[in-house]
């Protein structure tokens, strides 16, 4: 396997565009381990924590030469220090940057084992709706589209076959925006002939974790998911496929919400 994984996976392992990427290249804030002679990048799956790191405190607005301290800083206590400070003047100063800094909090503390299992999943009808979005977007198509989808169920005196869920395209994580596509499962036999709102969810293998929290930080989830796949597995460039098992019509506290990560990987024997 080739060391490094490519600037588009990079991107769906830390949730930073490759546009976004190649500029803290330019500016040697997060530089690749590797570039070729015609400039093509690899990043190194340990580089996760930085991006990670480096996409809270930019939320933060902390300037980029701040940020590039923090990172040079040898002394793990010294870096501590001046993340927590920086955390605390945004705190007095503005109210909105409270859940970033709750997330960056948990990112900072220890790194939790986080279980992988593999599975086969067989190709399954669903109920679906897609659009092509900026991640900015997610949130209210999905506020939006489940309701109607319940209702259309309700409707028809279907129940659901399984915890609905939403698939990702590559270019949504590389890209400013591409394809999400909700979709809630149903029985075969539930499925109204020619009706076009019905669909099938491909068959494939996946790498599966499951996230526990906010999704403000589910980013932390993919980027453990994704540096086991890129350490173990060979990733797939297809839609990575998200299943909400408690989500926000079961509870309102965002920190028992549990969401089900499934990485397309390439199909293996020894996984069978």
């Amino acid at each position: 396997m080739t060391p490094g994984v490519t600037i588009g996976e990079f991107s769906r392992l830390c949730h930073l565009s490759a546009k976004t990427l190649r500029y803290y290249h330019d500016i040697e804030l997060l530089v690749p381990a590797s570039v070729d002679g015609t400039g093509y990048r690899r990043y190194a799956p340990g580089q996760v924590d930085d991006a990670h790191l480096i996409r809270r405190l930019r939320d933060l607005d902390m300037p980029i030469a701040e940020i590039r301290g923090v990172l040079a800083e040898p002394d793990p206590a010294a870096r501590q220090d001046a993340l927590a400070r920086h955390l605390d003047r945004m705190e007095a100063e503005l109210t909105r940057t409270r859940d970033v800094v709750a997330s960056l909090r948990r990112l900072l503390g220890s790194e939790p084992d986080l279980p992988v299992r593999h599975r086969r999943a067989p190709g399954s009808p669903v109920l679906r709706m897609s659009a092509r979005l900026a991640r900015t977007e997610v949130t209210d198509f999905c506020r939006r589209v489940y309701p109607e989808m319940y209702a259309v169920l309700g409707a028809l005196g279907t129940d659901p076959a399984g915890p609905a869920g939403a698939t990702y395209s590559a270019e949504f994580f590389e890209g400013e925006t591409g394809d999400v596509v909700a979709f809630v499962p149903v029985a075969a036999s539930a499925v109204p002939p020619g009706d076009d709102r019905f669909g099938i969810l491909p068959p494939a293998r996946y790498a599966v974790a499951v996230h526990s929290g906010p999704f403000s930080d589910c980013d932390i989830t993919y980027g453990r998911l994704g540096r086991h796949v890129a350490e173990h597995d060979i990733a797939l460039p297809d839609p990575i496929v998200e299943l909400y098992l408690v989500g926000p019509d079961e509870t309102g506290d965002p920190e028992q919400f549990r969401t089900e990560i499934c990485w397309p990987i390439q199909p293996e024997e020894r996984f069978a």
